[in-house]
């Protein structure tokens, strides 16, 4: 560290190194008035409950399987019907609580643009939940 003399005469030329001991003071004072005050955030108003027990009204979601045949046949729970059809139901089944889950069955063979349709169906319909079903491989 440079220390700066008191003679003007001999020292033309400012100091060029940062005095680092203020700065490490403020940095310790600011950390003890943090670590003193911290406790005291903490607001923990003791009260005493009422008492209560209830079960859990769980509902399962119905499951509904939809399948697509290789030609692009639409199936609902293995009854075939048509696109408007099955658009009409996504639009039952929108409106049920808890919406049921649809697992959506689909040939490797079809083209995927009736995967999309039903898909789409399904989100006008207001259905969140599609699932993908597929076979493990051997």
């Amino acid at each position: 560290m440079a220390f700066g003399s008191l003679d003007r005469k001999t020292s033309s030329q400012p100091m060029a190194e940062i005095n680092m001991v203020p700065l490490i003071d403020v940095v310790l004072v600011l950390l003890v008035i943090f670590i003193v005050t911290a406790p005291l955030l903490t607001n923990a108003v003791k009260l005493d409950l009422p008492k209560a027990s209830s079960t859990a009204d769980i509902q399962k979601p119905e499951k509904v399987e939809f399948a697509i045949d290789a030609t692009g046949a639409l199936f609902w729970k293995g009854e075939r019907l048509s696109r408007e059809e099955a658009a009409l139901r996504f639009i039952e089944e929108g409106k049920k609580r808890p919406q049921p889950e649809i697992y959506l069955r689909a040939d490797q063979n079809v083209p995927y643009r009736y995967v999309a349709q039903t898909l789409a169906d399904a989100s006008k319909g207001g259905l969140a939940k599609v699932a993908f079903v597929s076979e493990p491989e051997r």
